[in-house]
């Protein structure tokens, strides 16, 4: 999968492209610089996939969690929203029970994964954002 998003105008376009392309995944782990987006990445696809709340970055919470509005069939959907950057010990991350989030079937987007790299479930897809010279991203994952 290849994502151009071009400006911030086309942003939700792209979000709405991605979740096209997210297959049976569950688990997607964001790579990409400080400041390449990734937040405001996923801040799109939470909305795009029916997200009523705020949605801001976990830095300090870890992991925050929203629900979908169910607007398509009725059904409701968890997402939780990792972000691994303050961490500075994988015990953190076993005390915070992430098994829990990671194998309950629901979408889990994490940012900086490569700080929790080895607990990544086996199928957890990988997503990176890159920022170009024109200031778009491209967001890349690997089928």
């Amino acid at each position: 999968m290849r994502i151009e998003i071009k400006n911030q105008e086309n942003i939700r376009e792209a979000a709405h492209q991605f979740i096209e392309n997210m297959g049976d995944s569950h688990v997607f782990a964001f790579y990409g610089k400080m400041g390449a987006g990734k937040t405001t990445f996923i801040k799109a696809i939470c909305e795009e996939l029916g997200v009523d709340d705020v949605i801001t970055s976990p830095t300090f919470a870890i992991v925050n969690e929203y629900t979908t509005n169910g607007n398509d069939n009725g059904n409701t959907q968890n997402i939780f929203h990792f972000d691994f950057y303050r961490i500075k010990k994988l015990e953190e991350v076993y005390d915070m029970g992430y098994e829990d989030y990671f194998y309950s079937g629901s979408l889990c987007f994490i940012e900086w994964p490569e700080l929790i790299e080895d607990l990544l479930p086996e199928d957890a897809q990988r997503v990176t954002i890159e920022e170009q010279a024109d200031g778009s991203r491209v967001v890349k994952s690997e089928e």
